[in-house]
């Protein structure tokens, strides 16, 4: 017991160097999320992030800032993963890169649930009415399977991210490595419209995920994580860019290179103690698009840390700002 005890105590000694060494960061609070995602409701803003099974946290977690600066915990989405995602593709330890927003008169949270390293993933939903966990009216419902990926297939259902175009129609874009990025339309539940898919982006098979397309200017901007997430200080992950006049493409980068063939224009990559940025979310802010992402921390045992930034537009192109 007194063995349990030290490594205990020795666990959450480091857990609070984790949380209070953020000197130099414009940000305080917990901080430790991967593949974070924004929202404005009210005078609060939300961040919804990849569950944590190493803290005992496998599903989506949430947090909370009323000044954008100093964050909270407020719990997870659900108590245990839905049923459906065990039935469908069998044990996963987290719920991954979830994706938040408002339409329909509901908040929607898109997530990802996977085997590491395969096609075996699908994409759920769940919704809810409020984001006030004191409200009586908070309740998560979960309204099941959105998309279902498996070896046979050459996408996988990972990483969404919800769009309108300027139509106003919804779509969900998502997915990763094999042959890419792939959007489809959907219907006004929040599920999959018709069986047309776009294919948006590829590496021949390489490293590219975490996509997310926000509309400014006459164009569709794609954003999308390229290289190596989750591997703390020795993460490669960088943030590329595209742009389209039409949401379902041909993007093309600065240098007119197609994304389907690789293309994508460096938004952000490792500076300093800030390794791996990745795992991106682009928040239009009342006007103001914020830049939403997690990074390793090498001043702080390569712990993932969020991080929220401005993006400016500079002849027609995303400009990440300074701290």
């Amino acid at each position: 017991m007194k063995l349990l005890g030290f490594w205990l105590g020795f666990f959450l000694g480091l857990m609070a160097m984790a949380q209070g060494n953020n000197q130099g960061l414009p940000f305080s609070g917990d901080l430790e999320t991967h593949d974070p995602s924004l929202i404005r409701a009210g005078n609060t803003l939300y961040v919804f992030s990849t569950g944590d099974p190493n803290r005992g946290l496998g599903n989506i977690q949430i947090r909370a800032s009323q000044d954008g600066k100093n964050w909270k915990y407020l719990g997870t989405v659900f108590d245990q993963i839905p049923a459906w995602i065990t039935q469908a593709i069998g044990f996963v330890p987290n719920l991954w890169a979830p994706d938040i927003s408002f339409w329909n008169g509901k908040y929607h949270l898109y997530y990802a649930a996977s085997t590491f390293g395969s096609q075996n993933s699908a994409i759920g939903l769940a919704t809810n009415t409020t984001l006030e966990p004191k409200s009586p009216k908070y309740k998560w419902v979960d309204e099941g399977m959105v998309l279902r990926s498996s070896p046979a297939d050459s996408f996988n259902a990972i990483d969404p991210n919800f769009v309108r175009d300027a139509q106003g129609q919804p779509w969900l874009v998502w997915g990763s490595f094999w042959d890419g990025i792939r959007l489809q339309r959907l219907d006004a539940s929040g599920k999959l419209l018709g069986n047309s898919l776009y294919r948006l982006a590829s590496r021949g098979g390489g490293a590219i995920e975490a996509p997310g397309i926000v509309y400014h200017g006459g164009y569709y901007y794609l954003f999308v994580s390229f290289d190596a997430c989750c591997k703390g200080v020795d993460s490669t992950y960088n943030i590329r860019v595209g742009r389209a006049k039409q949401i379902t493409g041909p993007y093309l980068d600065q240098n007119k290179v197609p994304m389907t063939q690789g293309g994508g224009s460096l938004l952000l990559k490792s500076q300093g103690r800030f390794i791996g940025p990745g795992g991106e979310f682009v928040y239009d802010d009342k006007g103001t698009f914020r830049l939403v992402y997690h990074f390793y921390d090498r001043d702080d045992f390569g712990f993932p840390k969020l991080a929220i930034r401005r993006l400016e537009w500079i002849g027609g192109w995303p400009v990440v700002s300074p701290w």
